[in-house]
């Protein structure tokens, strides 16, 4: 079973100041399968001036990044009503102890994946307990063995794998638990990287099967292949930061969990997980902390990274993602607190205060636990188009003698009315470049200067948390019809790689530094074409956003000071506050007239997607109605015919018994008639 122990105890080792030696002297197998490749085929990200977005824990996710894929799944209750039916009992980790008569358990674990994804082979399934396991959609059965089931997992015509597995029965006394869904294959343990089906490939002694190193081999190689290039790995997607409303340490997800999928404020990897990836891949870890976690989820968070991250590493902190999008219940969240604590009658300028005042907090709790700031670089969030809230939140109170960085995210697109207009993919780079259009390269470069002024004035550098392309139309869900068609082709084209270099030569020449780009590959969608591959395995040259990031890093290594360092480098700060009256602004005064449009279309894009989010989520609800609706007259036709069969066999014993008794009578009648012939 995977535990604390088994992740921690292969990373203990960077805690020794003997590290690289030990390295090279070491012959367990254990630690060379995790960390020497590290230091050798993670050389080019040292020098990169780029990070990465992780995605959401689903089981839709074509970045496919453990081993064990059935840890992307669905939580079984999520899967009620077409695959988890009846009332069902469950343990503190999700498994499901009870499961009543013409009941049943099942759960989703993959989902519209392309089939170039999944290596190819047969998938082994290894469970403790007893019951009945039944397997569908592009999942078959091939063998069966005590508490182990090989399974092949094929394409279907439309070239994508979905994938259920269903728990008909179950032992109460050893209720079936622990399932692992593994790949075929293995790895060498000199090299982690690299995908191997034959073990003859391997040196002798060298071939590491995913089935029996399941517990330590918990990334798949494609995974941590792409992953290593970047610098840094951002786990705000990962770590299920957005709308997640946990408070305290002991809530939070844990190792032994049935999955760490499921629905938004649901899903996440642990944090024992997401130093393990750092570790493995040497990059420095970016970690969002949730919006109503108390301070003592905070210091255990912090413990945790200071006792198992590698010394060598740095740690970005950011408190949770987007406080200032009126999306995310987090921007709601910081304005009622602020309003509650007074800080301003206005609760948008309270919900700023507040998101500046507890990220101090924040910072300031992690200071302790690592014994001061030199590896912690400290982030506060602000709003590309909006120079003005990057001011507020970095003067109140004096927070940026306390911030590092400035973090923004530089997304460029067409207004949506220029979009719909739209007709061919040439029409949307055209307005991508047009300087006319506030959210094309040429004006975001514009907004990237002025930020970058702001960050130089309080002493702090510019960073992007997220950027790239954000080619979406929130209001249509249809891939094939325009703009989201032309949105997808545009993604595609050769165009969109030249358009991801310009931006980010744009944003080096504006002032930027690192730039975390968004995101890891996943597959266009009518909600975005977000990864910078549509899979993990795409070949480079079928990429042209991954290629361009890839080349853009290899041309521009990164250019500021310390940023190959252990530490960050302090930036001198102003004696003065910088934006002190900030806040007694009114309105729009001192704003300049972009800000203000730019104002006005974040307003708009907020209420079409809320709208949009909205509808979406009433067609889930009127779609969930309407299955346990047919799910309720399935039952109950199950219903009648388990009655009418238990109706059939009742009535056809009974006939059988008077039949019985019947002949039982008249084979007496016949004795006594032979009695009296006597």
């Amino acid at each position: 079973m995977l535990n604390h122990t088994t992740v921690s105890r292969f990373y203990m080792i960077f805690r020794s100041n003997v590290f690289i030696s030990t390295i090279k002297n070491t012959l367990c197998v254990g630690i060379i399968l995790l960390f020497p490749v590290s230091l050798a085929f993670s050389a080019s990200s040292v020098n990169s001036p780029l990070g990465i977005n992780t995605n959401e824990i689903t089981e839709d996710d074509a970045s496919l990044p453990f081993v064990d894929i059935f840890k992307s799944s669905i939580p079984f209750e999520e899967a009620r009503p077409w695959l988890t039916k009846g009332r069902i009992r469950y343990d503190r980790d999700g498994w499901p102890t009870y499961i009543p008569k013409y009941a049943q358990v099942g759960t989703r674990f993959i989902k519209d994946v392309p089939a170039q994804v999944l290596p190819k082979g047969l998938y082994t399934v290894l469970y403790q307990g007893k019951g009945k396991i039944i397997y569908g959609h592009n999942a078959k059965l091939i063998k069966r063995f005590p508490g182990k089931d090989i399974i092949a997992i094929n394409a279907s015509n439309k070239r994508e794998i979905n994938a259920t597995l269903i728990i008909k029965k179950t032992d109460p006394k050893n209720y079936i638990r622990n399932i692992h869904i593994l790949m075929p294959g293995g790895i060498c343990s000199n090299n982690p990287f690299r995908h191997i089906r034959n073990p003859k490939k391997c040196r002798p002694g060298q071939y590491l099967s995913f089935v029996q190193h399941f517990n330590t081999i918990i990334f798949s190689p494609a995974y941590l292949d792409y992953m290593k290039d970047f610098k840094v790995i951002r786990f705000m997607n990962m770590s299920g930061i957005t709308r997640n409303p946990i408070t305290s340490w002991a809530k939070r997800n844990k190792l032994t969990q049935q999955t760490w999928g499921g629905k938004t404020a649901v899903r996440g990897v642990p944090v024992e997980m997401m130093v393990a990836l750092a570790n493995i891949l040497n990059i420095d870890p970016w970690f969002c902390l949730p919006h109503k976690a108390n301070n003592q989820y905070i210091q255990q968070f912090a413990k945790y990274v200071r006792k198992n991250l590698n010394p060598q590493l740095k740690i970005y902190i950011e408190y949770t993602n987007e406080a200032w999008n009126g999306i995310f219940t987090q921007a709601n969240y910081v304005k009622k607190r602020g309003l509650a604590m007074r800080l301003d009658k206005d609760k948008i300028k309270a919900g700023y205060k507040y998101y500046s005042l507890r990220s101090v907090q924040i910072f300031n709790l992690w200071e302790r636990i690592f014994g001061g700031n030199q590896r912690l670089v400290r982030v506060m969030g602000g709003y590309t188009p909006y120079s003005r809230l990057s001011d507020m939140v970095l003067s109140y109170r004096n927070a940026y003698k306390k911030t590092d960085v400035l973090a923004i995210a530089p997304y460029f697109y067409p207004k949506m009315s220029t979009s719909r207009r739209a007709r061919s993919v040439d029409d949307i780079f055209k307005a991508i470049y047009n300087p006319k259009e506030p959210y094309s390269i040429p004006s975001v470069i514009k907004l990237i200067k002025k930020q970058a002024k702001t960050a130089r004035k309080y002493g702090v550098q510019l960073v992007a948390y997220e950027g790239g392309q954000h080619l979406v139309d929130w209001e249509s869900r249809n891939v094939k019809q325009n703009p989201t068609r032309l949105f997808i082709a545009a993604n595609r084209s050769r165009k969109m790689g030249q358009a991801y270099y310009d931006l980010l030569s744009g944003w080096k020449k504006a002032g930027g530094t690192l730039f975390v780009t968004f995101s890891a590959p996943r597959t266009p969608r009518w909600f975005g074409s977000w990864g910078t591959k549509e899979y993990i395995n795409q070949p480079i040259h079928t990429a042209p956003k991954h290629r361009a990031l890839m080349t853009f890093a290899h041309h521009s290594p990164c250019w500021w000071h310390s940023c190959t360092g252990r530490f960050i480098a302090h930036l001198i700060k102003p004696r003065k506050n910088p934006g002190r009256g900030i806040f007694a602004l009114v309105g729009n005064a001192g704003v300049d007239p972009q800000e203000r449009r730019n104002i006005t279309l974040l307003k708009t894009e907020t209420k079409r997607r809320k709208t949009a989010q909205k509808r979406i989520e009433n067609t889930i609800k009127q779609e969930m109605v309407r299955r346990a609706h047919a799910m309720k007259k399935i039952n109950a036709i199950r219903k009648r015919e388990a009655n009418r069969v238990k109706a059939f066999k009742a009535n056809r014993l009974k006939k059988n018994a008077k039949k019985r008794l019947q002949a039982r009578r008249r084979k007496e009648q016949q004795r006594n008639k032979m009695a009296q012939r006597r």
